[in-house]
């Protein structure tokens, strides 16, 4: 394992941010955690890292225990933030140049480094700009290249697409995926559940400090009960409509709200043609049709009971 966490515990006083949590990032993969503002995210990372002290539990990164002076480990290590950590009073090429310096002593290479770190974040016209110039999203993208240049292993992206334009938000998450292909492991925070869903081999869902469940998207939605989510424009609908929908199999939710008809499902074949001969042979007219198969939010609403971006 390249980062193995095991029963992590930290406390703000009274306020429990870890509960014994418990991570392992295998090497080569996306890992994506996913949870809301407030889950614990930014913490774990934090004390992953070593820029937290933590009451409880082990870290080991690289088969190594890891700790504030383990300087052998972190440079090894790039970190993107969720706060954008660049010098205003430095350009884009000064600002990328001087990270890498950090980690690589030999001056050709921290120059080629830089060079290939702007390229891939195609910030190349605007390698004399200051950071008071850029966009968000290129800001982003400066943040980035000044915490991947060094070529690490292991990457941390903390919420690294937060109020970007949708633009920037796509070429970060195709940069993240050409960084996975070219040898790191990286792990991915974020509550956007679409992009965990888009990049992550690996997902791990937490909530008030611990793991609530854990695995591929797939294995996540394989441990809910919804297999469908069947949307209908209806103006005729009514609650006897509702009532005797309920009672067809597989079917454990049905709403009616706005003229549209919400119908969740088990995993069963035909739920939608049962449905539509329902309607058709008692005569109420019906507009537009959406299917849709179970999204980590769903598996998140219903282990947890409340919504990803609560």
């Amino acid at each position: 394992m390249i980062v193995k966490v095991k029963g992590l515990v930290k406390r703000y006083d009274k306020l429990v941010a870890l509960d014994y949590l418990d991570l392992e990032v295998a090497e080569g993969e996306i890992f994506g955690l996913l949870g809301p503002n407030g889950s614990g995210k930014t913490t774990a990372i934090n004390c992953i890292l070593s820029l937290l002290k933590y009451d409880k539990g082990s870290i080991e990164i690289f088969g190594k225990p890891m700790s504030a002076d383990a300087y052998d480990i972190k440079k090894d290590i790039g970190v993107i933030m969720q706060n954008v950590a660049v010098f205003e009073a430095l350009t884009v090429y000064e600002n990328v140049h001087y990270f890498c310096s950090l980690y690589i002593k030999d001056k050709a290479k921290v120059k080629e480094l830089t060079e290939e770190a702007i390229r891939f974040v195609s910030l190349e016209e605007y390698r004399n700009f200051y950071p008071k110039k850029l966009s968000g999203g290129l800001l982003r993208r400066l943040n980035i290249a000044c915490g991947i240049a060094h070529k690490p292993k292991l990457i941390i992206l903390d919420e690294p697409t937060v109020a970007v334009d949708p633009q920037s938000r796509n070429k970060i998450l195709e940069g993240i995926k050409r960084l996975n292909q070219e040898g790191a492991t990286i792990i991915y925070t974020s509550h956007y559940m679409e992009e965990v869903e888009q990049i992550c081999t690996n997902i791990a869902i937490i909530d008030k400090g611990r793991v609530i469940a854990k695995g591929t998207k797939d294995e996540l939605k394989s441990m809910i009960s919804i297999g469908e989510k069947i949307t209908i424009e209806t103006y005729q609908g009514n609650e006897n409509m509702v009532n005797e929908l309920k009672a067809f199999p597989n079917v454990f939710s049905v709403e009616l709200r706005d003229n549209r008809l919400e119908i969740k499902s088990n995993r069963g074949k035909n739920n939608l043609v049962h449905i539509l001969d329902y309607l058709n042979k008692n005569q109420i007219s019906f507009g537009r049709i959406v299917t849709e198969l179970p999204t980590l939010n769903d598996v998140f609403l219903e282990i947890t009971g409340k919504e990803l971006r609560d």
